[in-house]
């Protein structure tokens, strides 16, 4: 486990709960990328795979709730996205 890999995922994270928030209450996409979210979303997968194959420990979690909460405001994008028109 890698105390530098654990910051980096807490700061990413840290960002998410705001960035949700704001789609959730603006609804509106204005400002958002879905593109840029879904690079976001395979990355995350990406370190979830390499955890599980190569190198299991908790971060995992870490990485896991990061992708839940990009997903998360994607669906809001796609949701927000449809109200516009």
């Amino acid at each position: 486990m890698s105390i530098y890999e654990i910051i980096m995922l807490l700061c990413f994270g840290a960002a998410w709960p705001l960035s949700i928030y704001k789609s959730y209450k603006s609804k509106s996409s204005r400002g958002k990328s879905a593109s840029f979210l879904v690079v976001i979303l395979l990355g995350y997968v990406a370190g979830i795979l390499n955890k599980f194959f190569y190198n299991f420990d908790n971060v995992i979690y870490l990485y896991a709730l990061n992708m839940i909460m990009v997903a998360t405001d994607l669906v809001l994008y796609i949701k927000n996205r449809r109200f516009e028109g």
